[in-house]
């Protein structure tokens, strides 16, 4: 009659971990074959220095690869799963073999081990991005040149935020009505420096989508150096102020935000704004910019400043139609940066909470 030594099991989703208590084993002979594992091995056990041999049959189908270690106290065997999940038991035989106990030292229940593979696989992640990151041999350069881009973008946008709230503290509601006299240049030069961020995501340097990109920039842009830039009559109205003002409050909270990004920081307070203050100011920039729109058509009507002439048809398409278009994007434009922003807020918000778990 063949001797049993004690076997002790474990499980992982993707394993399983058998630790045979024999001492002083050499060249255990372990193979599997019709799922079956074989073990036979002259070593010492219970019964002293013997023969000791067993065999299991799996519940589920196993690779045939065996992974064994000897050590002087014990044998350690790993087999892998063909299909990853979870067994109520190691044997297709309901009852239990007598010398087959679990494996306390290595044991966990099914939701252990889901969060233990879940940390393993953020573990890898996380190693495969850092090594991505340290394979970009420009990444520092990438870096310094996105952190100035948004730290001039947020000197210029708080310039026009710290003038135009002093101004309005000293001249009160006069102070609506010169706004783009006093504020245009700086404007100008903010807005032209935008066309980066379409750029940027074109080529790569940053991961954000270019269709947002592009809503938000052609749209000021259009407003700021057609509208207003190219209609004397609309410098001296006071939507302007309320545009240049919602545009800066906006700006002067996002770039920083992105410039702490870049040197991987995080500011909870800021980030928080980030992701808040949009939801009262999108709206209403997009409301003040549809207003500068409405204003603007009588205007363009008046004036037949760059309407369309087709000589054949002798007739000449007044470019307040194509701003009565425009409106139509400017809304559907508003409709999408706030369902991206939203998206954008949920997924930081959603990775903050698991954090705290």
């Amino acid at each position: 009659m063949s001797l049993t030594p004690q076997v002790f099991w474990a499980q992982r989703h993707h394993e399983l971990y058998l630790r045979v208590e024999l001492s002083d084993v050499q060249s255990p002979e372990i193979h599997i074959s019709d799922n079956t594992l074989h073990f036979k091995a002259l070593g010492h056990g219970a019964k002293g220095v013997n023969t000791y041999e067993f065999s299991l049959e799996f519940l589920e189908p196993v690779k045939q690869e065996v992974q064994q270690r000897s050590t002087q106290r014990q044998v350690g065997i790993t087999v892998k799963k063909c299909e990853s999940n979870w067994w109520l038991r190691l044997t297709k035989q309901e009852r239990k073999p007598l010398f087959l106990s679990p494996d306390f030292d290595r044991w966990l229940d099914e939701s252990d081990a889901e969060k233990e593979l879940h940390d393993k696989e953020q573990r890898i992640t996380k190693i495969r991005t850092e090594s991505r990151t340290r394979e970009d041999p420009f990444l520092y350069v990438k870096r310094g040149y996105l952190f100035m881009y948004n730290l001039v973008q947020f000197l210029g946008f708080s310039w026009i935020f710290v003038n135009m709230t002093v101004r309005l503290f000293i001249l009160g509601k006069d102070s609506f009505y010169d706004t783009f006299h006093t504020m245009a240049d700086m404007m100008y030069f903010c807005q032209t420096l935008a066309v980066l961020e379409i750029i940027n995501p074109l080529i790569g340097l940053v991961k954000t989508g270019v269709f947002p990109s592009v809503i938000q920039v052609v749209g000021r842009n259009v407003i700021l150096f057609i509208v207003l830039g190219q209609l004397e009559e609309m410098q001296n109205k006071g939507v302007v102020f309320f545009v240049f003002y919602l545009w800066s409050t906006i700006e002067i909270i996002r770039y920083p935000f992105y410039m702490l990004a870049c040197i991987d920081m995080e500011w909870k307070l800021l980030t928080w704004i980030r992701y808040t203050i949009w939801i009262p100011l999108y709206p209403l920039g997009g409301l003040a910019e549809a207003a500068s729109i409405v204003q603007a058509i009588p205007v363009f009507n008046e004036t037949e400043r760059f309407s369309l002439r087709v000589p054949l048809l002798n007739v000449a398409i007044s470019f307040s139609i194509f701003l009565i278009i425009y409106l139509v994007f400017l809304v559907a434009g508003l409709v999408i940066n706030c369902r991206h922003m939203n998206k954008q807020r949920r997924r930081r918000l959603g990775r903050r909470k698991r954090k705290m778990h």
